[in-house]
């Protein structure tokens, strides 16, 4: 640094620090004082514990104090064949991700400079000079956990193609069960790994004349992951079909299983699987249900205020039914998940049908469907009937059969959740009648319909504000100046998203709204009448919503209100 003492290394960090006007010298003794009774932490991390300094100013001081730079991890581009240099198990104990190379030199991040034993065990490893950079605890060990599944996916599918070139994969799946170095259990084992650290939902394993072809569903997008060769598809087939227990010798057939994934020493997650005959091979999809996703404003389902404030009500009627509406993959399952862990508090004996089950819930009775066996929906909603429940969740409401038995459910005093496929909130009563439900019946039945979409979060560590075009101001309404995109950086895998947010239409049926749908009046006055007097926002709104305050992107509203809007 420019300035920079010689004998800067041998000023104590707390001069720094109240040189560079981040400590008093009060705060300064008040630390010293903590320090003496917690011997075991270093000075600055007791400033930090204190809240007299943040994380990044203290990394400016080492910075200075070391003549070292501090950096942010959205804006660092990450070489691969660095960070192979070094072991994942010395990357993870010490915090120190390799990330290119400058000359002979290796350079790394780290977020504790003063422990040079590490340091210097990574130069003997190595075996190259290291230029290190600062940067903040929680980003590198996120980053850690990326690149490296990155590293081991790759390195699997590599070890597996080259092998399967050589002709030396011995391909015997049912021996390949307890053989953990077999090269299709490290293969299967990486990818799920990597589709976990990437916060993937589904990883497609996909069939083709000349090669199996890998890709992962993130963010609901699905993104091309790696090319195998095609002798590692059947093998591979064969190793997810042990582990969901499933008939390995039958390939003409759909089938579906779960297993469950180890990926930590303690922590493992649930697995569904899907298998299907395709022209070139079986198709397998495993969709990852990993429990410890966060749900952004969980504690309101997920809801923004007005819309929570509207459906919280409907939880408390004594019967009637409510339905979470949405395409496949709007969330709908999580959100009726959410609703049930609550209501499971109350006494009340709740039972579910469902195909699957996505998630075992405490204090719940959940069945799955079995077609095979006759256990479809209308068969095991006419069975929990019997079990003298107070709330039924219904998984999907499919046919008219299904439609006509939660509804007579709801009104001999039952609460009914089920989910539809519907474009909107009020769409769903004329679903209904489509169905063959008698007018009165939904009238007299109906407490009230959520609509729900996901759409994609803006990556914070990479978002910018731009300039809006003309057809964004045209959409977005024209004293729309700015909107706000991510430029891709490895926090988010250069996609510019990252997570996602849901957005609702929250429908209140009132004594007007029953005499209405009673009457048959058009679902657009219905809608118009629930807008005025109830304050409804329509899913495009909520989206807008999001958008102008910068959560989102024109593209992703575009993408969810297309048939709403």
């Amino acid at each position: 640094m420019n300035g920079r003492p010689e004998n800067m290394r041998n000023v104590p960090i707390g001069t720094v620090l109240q040189n560079m006007g981040y400590i008093t010298s009060q705060q300064m003794q008040k630390a010293l004082d903590y320090q003496k009774e917690h011997k075991e932490k270093r000075l600055g991390q007791v400033l930090i514990d204190l809240n007299f300094i943040t994380e990044k100013q203290m990394l400016e001081a080492l910075a200075l104090r070391l003549d070292l730079r501090t950096v942010e991890m959205s804006e660092v581009n990450v070489d691969i064949e660095a960070v192979e240099k070094i072991p994942r198990q010395l990357a993870e104990k010490y915090g120190i991700l390799a990330i290119g190379f400058n000359g002979p030199s290796l350079r790394v991040l780290v977020n504790d400079p003063m422990n040079y034993y590490a340091l210097e065990d990574i130069r003997q490893i190595t075996g190259q000079n290291l230029e290190v950079l600062l940067v903040e605890l929680v980003p590198l060990q996120k980053a850690i956990a990326y690149y490296y599944a990155e590293v081991g996916a790759r390195r699997a599918a590599h070890s597996a193609n080259q092998m399967a070139l050589d002709a030396q994969l011995d391909v015997q799946p049912q021996d390949e069960q307890d053989d953990s170095d077999a090269p299709i259990v490290r293969l299967l084992d990486s990818l799920i790994q990597r589709a976990v650290s990437n916060h993937a939902s589904d990883i497609h394993i996909e069939p083709f004349e000349d090669h199996t072809l890998v890709r992962m569903r993130v963010d609901g997008v699905i993104l091309e992951y790696t090319k195998l060769r095609r002798s590692l598809h059947q093998p591979l087939c064969a190793r997810i079909k042990i582990l969901s227990n499933l008939d390995i010798t039958e390939r003409r057939l759909p089938q579906d299983g779960h297993f469950r994934a180890n990926i930590s020493p303690t922590e493992s997650i649930n697995i569904r699987v899907s298998i299907l005959p395709t022209v070139f091979g079986e198709k397998a999809v495993i969709r990852l249900l990993d429990s410890r996703a966060v749900i952004e404003q969980a504690d309101h389902f997920g809801m923004e205020e007005e819309n929570y404030r509207r459906f919280v009500p409907m939880l408390d009627c004594p019967n009637g039914i409510i339905y979470i509406t949405g395409p496949t993959g709007s969330g709908k399952t999580t959100t009726l998940y959410m609703v049930l862990e609550l209501l499971a508090k109350r006494q009340v004996n709740i039972a579910t049908i469902e195909d699957p089950v996505e998630k075992t819930l405490a204090h719940v009775s959940q069945t799955q469907v079995n077609p095979t066996a006759g256990l479809t929906f209308d068969t095991g909603l006419r069975a929990l009937l019997r079990q003298d429940p107070d709330i039924i969740m219904v998984g999907e409401t499919r046919d008219a059969e299904t439609a006509s038995i939660a509804v007579r459910a709801a009104i001999t005093g039952h609460v009914v959740f089920s989910t539809l496929h519907t474009n909107d909130a009020v769409s769903s009563i004329v679903r209904l009648e489509d169905m063959g439900v008698e007018r009165y019946l939904l009238a007299n039945s109906l407490v009230g319909v959520v609509a729900q979409r996901l759409v994609r979060k803006i990556c914070p560590n990479c978002r910018r504000k731009v300039a809006a075009t003309a057809t964004e101001r045209q959409r977005l309404g024209q004293d729309v100046e700015y909107v706000w995109r991510g430029e891709g950086c490895p926090e988010c895998g250069n996609t510019g998203y990252n997570g996602r947010i849901a957005i609702h239409e929250v429908l209140s049926v009132d004594k007007q709204m029953r005499a209405m749908i009673s009457q048959g009046v058009p679902v657009n006055e219905i809608e118009a009448y629930a807008r005025r007097t109830q304050g409804m926002t329509s899913l495009h709104d909520a989206g807008l919503a999001l958008v102008l305050a910068g959560k989102t992107t024109p593209e992703e509203l575009l993408k969810v209100t297309y048939y709403t809007d």
